[in-house]
């Protein structure tokens, strides 16, 4: 009987101690976390890295995980001439990095469901020969 009453008192002591080990933890990372946001990370937009191509008037980015079409912009004029260098196709995609506003509203011209007007442009680069897997059809 006494150790039934000393194991359930171990037992209870230990998870109230724990407990109050997490809620100290989540009050300190709360208030640490807005504090070191920084510029970038308050104006609303977000890093999108993936392949980029304009064609037939239409611009296009594939991420790892979707698809959007892009709002023709001054930004994004910017952004197709930086990628014309590095294609050799009028179809080749290029490797871009951008920051933008992603946003689902309707539109006549753009029917992907995502849409992104693009705000910045960090990189854009050619694909790298091995990752790239195209398959081209006719005379070579």
């Amino acid at each position: 009987m006494k150790r039934l009453l000393f194991t359930t008192l171990v037992f209870i002591a230990f998870i109230s101690c724990k407990n109050e080990a997490k809620s100290e933890q989540t009050e300190d990372t709360g208030t640490s976390k807005t504090e070191e946001r920084t510029a970038k990370q308050n104006d609303g937009l977000t890093l999108l890295k993936g392949q980029f191509v304009f064609y037939d008037g239409a611009a296009v980015l594939q991420t790892h995980a979707n698809i959007y079409g892009l709002f023709l912009t001054d930004k994004l004029k910017e952004l197709i001439q930086l990628a014309e260098k590095h294609k050799k196709e009028p179809t080749d995609m290029v490797q871009v990095e951008i920051r933008g506003k992603i946003t689902n509203q309707k539109d006549e011209k753009i029917l992907w469901e995502n849409k992104v007007e693009v705000a910045e442009i960090l990189s854009v680069k050619p694909i790298p020969e091995d990752e790239n897997n195209v398959v081209k059809l006719g005379e070579q």
